[in-house]
């Protein structure tokens, strides 16, 4: 996998105007989301990590292979951000979410160690409205028992299902130990090359 950074951008207009297909990271703040670009890709420090929520604060633009971009959004759900930074931040991302025709699929990145946030539902909830293709990444796995995890993934479920008649595809996923990086690059790779095949005919 070669990847290459292409551009940051504070406004979703002046994100790049090539028509290759996307793959869009995000999630609330700190839930690992640079740690698992960094691990999918293999390059340690491809997407900044902090302890600190909030890093990520523009849209990253970066070239996979030169097929596809992976796209690396700011986190939603800022606790401790400004109400003119939390509006610039809901603009951003719900801009580029709703007006990027080359967005082939969202991965929504949910910490696994808590029960269903008002945030994430929330979330969803507006990519299902707006038919937004998505699929549901639990993350931080290894933090605590796989009981825990399995309980909390069936209580996000529960609520999923009561909007939705059928759940998108769901992955968990560990940093420290790997889980869940074959399949998310499997799923990565089927969807590029669907795609691919999709814009030949």
């Amino acid at each position: 996998m070669k990847v290459e950074f292409v551009k940051s951008s504070n406004d979703y207009k002046s994100c790049p105007k090539n028509n290759i297909p996307e793959l869009a990271f995000i999630g609330r703040s700190n839930v690992g989301k640079s740690s698992l670009i960094n691990l999918l890709t293999g390059i340690k420090n491809l997407a900044k990590t902090s302890s600190k929520p909030g890093k990520t604060k523009l849209i990253n633009h970066f070239v996979v292979d030169q097929k596809w971009y992976l796209v690396d959004l700011p986190g939603y759900g800022y606790a401790r951000a400004s109400k003119s930074d939390i509006k610039h931040y809901d603009e951003l991302i719900n801009g580029y979410i709703l007006t990027r025709t080359n967005l082939y699929c969202l991965f929504v990145l949910i910490d696994s160690r808590l029960e269903p946030q008002k945030k994430d539902i929330e979330f969803l909830k507006f990519l299902g409205e707006n038919g937004v293709p998505f699929v549901m990444v639990f993350t931080k796995t290894d933090k605590i028992s796989n009981n825990q995890v399995e309980s909390n993934i069936s209580n996000f479920k529960k609520f999923m299902l009561q909007n939705w008649e059928t759940l998108p595809e769901i992955f968990k996923v560990s940093i420290i130990n790997n889980l869940g990086k074959e399949e998310l690059l499997r799923f990565i790779e089927n969807t590029i090359h669907t795609t691919i095949l999709k814009s030949k005919k």
